[in-house]
């Protein structure tokens, strides 16, 4: 009865925080039932996102851009997705903050405030890249369960912190020292404060990575809410997911981490092509590491309309999950032929890159202008949506845009 109540409690005081006032007669309200002022919350003005932006889902928050959203080089709060596992925290303290580093793997348990991280370690500021592992889920077929992203579940912020590299070795890392996992303090969506919505982590040689940063600020100022406020894990060129927001505590493992969504078939692909639709037992699946090569064109819009004899310019933005991407192409003719883009070398490891060119067309007409990004290991995006996998992840096929010219 105490755990129920307490659950309630909580579920209330959350609806209080986010409608601004007090709930009154918030006890007497049928279990299972949200007032009217939550079903209409508008989640462009919550979270400040652009109102051309995608709502996947709102138990939990899941929004997406759509791609002439993600113009900017560097991308505004106002544009970038929402992916979450459970509720949004709420009435955070900053200066009562902490972050504790512990796990099996560690010297000398340790935690830290948020005004020690800051003035005892160097800070250092990174571009990264971030995308969810489903990005274009909803291309396979058979369809896979989960959030139907289509392109838009990708970003590359500027963010301010401290090297996690840094953090764990002031702690002390033990020789047998695999995976860190990280723990954060939004809630389960079942309101039960013994589990936690997602704990992710990295094996070592990621956790120890230069690029590896608990983050503080993003784009120079505090990270906003829905991003992880007051501090996040930033884990560039592999699945969002990693990436955990509101972190209170870093585990050093001697083991894989068997935190939530890393069991089973969560942020895991086949280790070998199945065919589609096939089922996969868990054994036989393989954690997602490094992000594959992917672009998307951001400039214009698709369905523009062009006068004959005009050149359109494109542009864009590529990344390559932990490689460089070493050749852009774009296609008019549904990839019988490929031309050059001009693609700009990245401004950091794990930033994205920008690309452009200039496009005449042969006559008036329907037309697709598709982009192919190739790494630095000589691999091309595929045309179209590559193996399937039970989960939907990782498809990096071609992005296109439709042209009329006129």
């Amino acid at each position: 009865m105490k755990r129920r109540t307490f659950v309630k409690n909580a579920v209330l005081g959350s609806f209080a925080a986010i409608i601004g006032t007090e709930l009154v007669f918030g006890s007497k309200m049928p279990y299972g039932y949200t007032p009217l002022a939550l079903q209409e919350t508008d989640p462009f003005k919550l979270f400040n996102k652009n109102k051309e932006m995608v709502v996947l889902n709102d138990k939990p928050w899941n929004i997406e851009a759509q791609a002439h959203l993600l113009d900017d080089k560097i991308t505004p709060n106002s544009s970038m997705f929402i992916r979450n596992n459970g509720l949004v925290p709420e009435n955070i303290n900053p200066k009562k903050w902490t972050l504790t580093i512990d796990g099996e793997s560690v010297k000398n348990k340790k935690t830290y405030t948020l005004a020690e991280l800051k003035s005892k370690f160097q800070q250092h500021t990174y571009q990264l890249t971030i995308e969810c592992g489903g990005n274009g889920r909803n291309e396979f077929d058979p369809p896979a369960k989960g959030n139907q992203w289509t392109v838009g579940a990708v970003h590359c912020a500027s963010w301010t912190g401290v090297r996690l590299r840094d953090v764990l070795e002031d702690a002390g890392i033990k020789k047998d020292a695999v995976y860190i996992g990280f723990h954060a303090i939004d809630q389960h969506l079942s309101g039960d404060p013994k589990k936690e919505p997602i704990s992710r982590g990295c094996p070592m040689f990621k956790a120890l990575q230069d690029e590896t940063i608990l983050a503080f600020k993003m784009n120079g100022e505090e990270i906003p809410l829905a991003h992880g406020y007051p501090l996040r894990l930033v884990v560039g060129g592999w699945p969002a997911s990693v990436s955990g927001k509101w972190i209170n505590r870093i585990s050093v493992r001697n083991i894989v981490h068997d935190g939530e969504k890393m069991t089973g078939s969560s942020y895991k692909v086949p280790c070998k092509p199945v065919a589609p639709g096939e089922k996969v037992k868990d054994e036989d699946m393989c954690i997602i590491e490094s992000m594959p090569v992917k672009s998307i064109v951001t400039y214009p819009k698709t369905g523009a309309t062009l006068k004959k004899d005009s050149s359109l310019k494109i542009r864009g933005h590529a990344w390559a999950g932990e490689l460089e991407v070493t050749k852009m192409e774009y296609s008019i003719d549904f990839g019988a032929t490929w031309k050059s883009c001009t693609i700009e070398k990245p401004v950091n490891r794990l930033s994205w890159q920008h690309f452009s060119a200039s496009i005449n067309f042969p006559k008036a007409g329907y037309y697709e202008v598709w982009a192919k990004a190739t790494d630095a290991k000589g691999v091309s995006q595929p045309m179209l949506t590559p193996g399937w996998n039970p989960k939907g992840y990782l498809n990096n096929a071609c992005h296109r845009i439709a042209v009329k010219i006129v």
